[in-house]
Parts: structure tokens; C-alpha cells; sequence
């Protein structure tokens, strides 16, 4: 199979009027990255394989997504919406080129895995000129059927064109096929639009193939895995079918999930060893979790780094941008945005860390905030290790914290704090300047006071 090559072409034009939104269908997401991301993962790569993705006119969103994803592929669009069949021959151009298998695939399967497109494959290699992927539909209703003579398939049947017969079939046309890439366009090429609705269908590639005398044959697969999305309700659907096989590999490979319904991850999350997440846990794209760390109940975790032997929670807020080192203690009701915390740093309760670097081993107080935002423009808190940052403190950036420092409870500080020195609390007088209220300057000591 690895000799071979192929080309996957993704039909992904579709501007899915069911879904009731503005956004292009395959862009919604599940398990935290959109529809098509998840076909495109599974589509074939390395040397010999080629990807082309076809798009509507006017679909940058997904023509960025695909470019972020898959670089190689080619884009074509498809400018008038006249049927599957047509939508592959928008891609004409990289189909003439040429490779031994010529996949057909969605946009808007995300279940569907590399081991299947691989098995769809095989047959091609055996001889077999088309491979359609079917399934056992619970209820086949509206399904085209996949109709068989001898083991070999000799029809696609829609279900208006079904005879009593056929529409007892429960072997379903999952739309995805592949071709021998040799004959891929003669027998498209064949295909008419002498229906109701003047459109070219990719299903009758099928009957064609049988009257040149070319083998086609079904290979399986489960009901979930060809879920196809056109409303919000099925998103929903796909959504719970792809949590529940996120949470069995995780649990499969040694992460322990307290309450598995009540946890939502991300397709990209990566686990150490003899991690745990407590119920009612979200974790979005973009998340590591070290060796042994714990995230514990109604915690949010979204494009972070949390280390080894961690403890997040519960009702944490780590945000985008956040690395947390090895042994870090976030407490509840904390929010961390653009922070570095350092080995051992401890922010237990009710702080928000943002644009921040805290050195190892430092405290944060309950209330603590680093004020990054001054209406204009981020800035950045850099605090060094071993610091003590007394409650209801306001760190206003730009400004840095000394190795060592120690800033009493309710500070307000406005200017950088020298290594091991101590800023007492502001005082609470204001001064009027030019129209603006101003707190008055810090109180700093060289030294903190034994006692301290």
C-alpha cells in the first residue's frame, strides 16, 4: 500500500444552510477544532500522497483552515453548486496528473479515520477499478441503498428510486469512494445530469463502472464513523461520539477521569503519566498535562502547558499562552492569561495573572491581579523568584518585582521593586493632576524587615 500513490480529494464547498449560521459548515468545531481539520488529519500524507481541497467561491475562512493544516494541498473552487460528481471534477486539474488511487472524501465526517481510507484503498491494489464505503444504518430512511449481486456491488439506489426490495437493504452509501486513479476521470467524465435536478452524481460512477465491465466492490464500516453534519443537532451528535472515544484513549493510556461523561477534551490534548481530571473538567485545543498533575473540578483549560505534578483547581481559568512549571498550585477562582509561573509558584485563590513571569517558588496572594491593560496596549509583570506577593495586591505593568521582594497586602505597585526589598501599602489619600485622579507613590524599604 505504501508504494502506491494517490490523490484525496475533500469536497468541502458546502455552505450548510441547515446549521443556521453564517460560518461555513465545515468550520464548525468538534472536540475543539472544525469538521474539516479532522478529515484532512486523517487523510493520507508523506511521499507519494497528494491532498486537493475543494472549496466555494468566497470561502477564505476555509481556505486559510486548510492552509494552516495541510500546506501541500492543492485548492480548487467550485463555482456553481451542481453535485457531488461536479464538485470532484473542480479538481480536475491535480486528478489529471495523475496517481494510482483517487480517494473522494467530506468535509463534514470528522469520525472518519486514516485506518479506514486505508482499508478503502486495498481493494484498488487487488484489481478493483472503484471502492464505495458503506454501512448498517439503523434506519435507513433516506439513505441510498448499496445493492449487491454476487459480492460485487452493481448499484447505488437512492431511496425515491428504491424498489420495495431494495429499500429493505440496510447497507448504506457512505458517499466516500475511491478509484483507480488510471480510470478516475474516464468513468467521471461518464457522468450525466439527467435527473430533476440537472446535477451530476458522484453514486452513479457505480453503474457506470459496471457497464465498462470495471469492478466495484463495499468495504464497511461502523454507523458513527460516516456521520455526515448538516444541522446543529447532528454537531451535537458527532460531538458526543468523538468525546467518547477522546476519553477511551485517554483512559486507555493511564489517565484517570474520575466521572469520563462529565469531561470534555480536545483532539490535540497530550497526557503524561498518572494524570487526573476531576468532573466537569473542559479542556480546549492546545493542552499538555505533565506526569502525575491533577485538574480539578469545573476547571477551563485552553492552549497551555501544565507541568508535572500541577494541581489546577477547582474552578481555574487558564488561558492561552499559560506555562505552568513543574509543581505550580493554582487555586480556585484563578485566571491565567500569557503567563510563565515558574517551578513551585503558588497562586491559591482568587488572582488573575496575565502577561506575566513569575519565578520559581513565589507566592500570590488571594486578590492578587497584574494590571496589564492600560486602555491601549498590553504590558508585561515580570516578578522574580522567591517574591511574596501579599493579598489584594495590584501589580500595574509595566514593572518588575525583585528576586526576594515582599509586597504587603493591598499594595497598589506602580514602579519596580528591587531584590529583596519590601512596598508597604499605598496610601489611600489621592492627589488631583490635570483634571486626574492619582494614588500617590508606593512606600518602598531597601530591606524587608526580619519579621517580614
Amino acid at each position: 500500500m505504501t508504494a502506491r500513490s494517490s490523490l484525496t480529494v475533500v469536497l468541502a464547498a458546502g455552505e450548510g444552510t441547515r446549521m443556521r449560521a453564517t460560518l461555513p459548515k465545515v468550520l464548525h468545531p468538534v472536540a475543539g477544532e472544525p469538521l474539516l481539520s479532522h478529515v484532512l488529519a486523517a487523510a493520507s500524507r508523506g511521499e507519494g500522497a497528494r491532498l486537493a481541497v475543494v472549496i466555494g467561491p468566497d470561502h477564505y475562512g476555509v481556505e486559510q483552515e486548510v492552509r494552516r493544516l495541510r500546506p501541500d494541498a492543492d485548492i480548487f473552487v467550485q463555482r456553481e453548486r451542481l453535485g457531488t460528481a461536479h464538485a470532484v471534477l473542480a479538481a480536475r486539474e491535480a486528478i489529471a496528473r495523475g496517481a494510482d488511487d483517487l480517494l473522494v472524501a467530506f468535509g463534514d465526517t470528522p469520525l472518519i479515520s486514516a485506518d479506514t481510507f486505508a482499508r478503502l484503498r486495498a481493494p484498488l491494489a487487488q484489481g478493483a477499478t472503484l471502492a464505495v464505503l458503506g454501512f448498517h444504518a439503523v434506519d435507513p430512511t433516506g439513505y441510498g441503498r448499496l445493492v449487491r449481486e454476487g459480492g460485487k456491488l452493481v448499484a447505488i439506489r437512492e431511496q425515491a428510486d428504491a424498489s420495495e426490495d431494495e429499500r429493505k437493504i440496510t447497507l448504506c452509501n457512505a458517499g466516500v469512494m475511491a478509484f483507480d486513479g488510471r480510470k478516475a476521470l474516464q468513468i467521471l467524465d461518464k457522468i450525466g445530469n439527467a435527473n430533476k435536478k440537472g446535477e451530476y452524481y458522484l453514486v452513479d460512477a457505480v453503474a457506470i463502472a459496471r457497464d465498462m465491465g470495471l469492478e466495484a466492490v463495499v468495504i464497511e464500516t461502523s454507523e458513527d464513523e460516516v456521520r455526515g453534519i448538516n444541522t446543529k443537532a447532528q454537531l451535537a451528535e458527532a460531538e458526543s461520539v468523538m468525546q467518547t472515544r477522546l476519553r477511551r484513549a485517554a483512559m486507555e493510556a493511564g489517565v484517570t477521569l474520575i466521572a469520563p461523561e462529565t469531561v470534555y477534551l480536545a483532539s490535540d490534548t497530550s497526557f503524561g503519566k498518572d494524570v487526573t481530571i476531576e468532573p466537569f473538567v473542559v479542556i480546549g485545543p492546545g493542552v499538555s498535562i505533565g506526569d502525575g498533575a491533577v485538574i480539578h473540578s469545573f476547571s477551563h483549560v485552553v492552549q497551555a502547558s501544565i507541568g508535572n505534578m500541577a494541581s489546577v483547581g477547582p474552578y481555574a481559568r487558564i488561558r492561552p499562552g499559560t506555562s505552568l512549571g513543574d509543581g505550580v498550585r493554582i487555586g480556585n477562582f484563578v485566571e491565567t492569561k500569557a503567563a510563565i509561573l515558574e517551578e513551585g509558584v503558588k497562586v491559591n485563590h482568587l488572582s488573575y495573572i496575565g502577561d506575566a513571569q513569575v519565578g520559581a517558588n513565589t507566592n500570590i496572594g488571594a486578590g492578587t491581579i497584574t494590571c496589564n491593560y492600560d486602555g491601549f496596549g498590553k504590558h508585561k509583570t515580570l516578578i522574580g523568584k522567591g517574591a511574596f506577593i501579599g493579598t489584594n495586591s495590584s501589580l500595574v505593568a509595566p514593572v518588575k518585582i525583585g528576586a526576594g521582594a515582599y509586597i504587603g497586602s493591598g499594595s497598589v505597585i506602580t514602579r519596580d521593586v528591587p531584590d529583596d526589598a519590601l512596598a508597604l501599602e499605598r496610601s489611600p489619600q489621592t492627589v488631583r493632576e490635570g483634571g486626574a485622579t492619582r494614588y500617590r507613590e508606593s512606600k518602598l524599604r531597601d530591606k524587608k524587615p526580619k519579621n517580614a
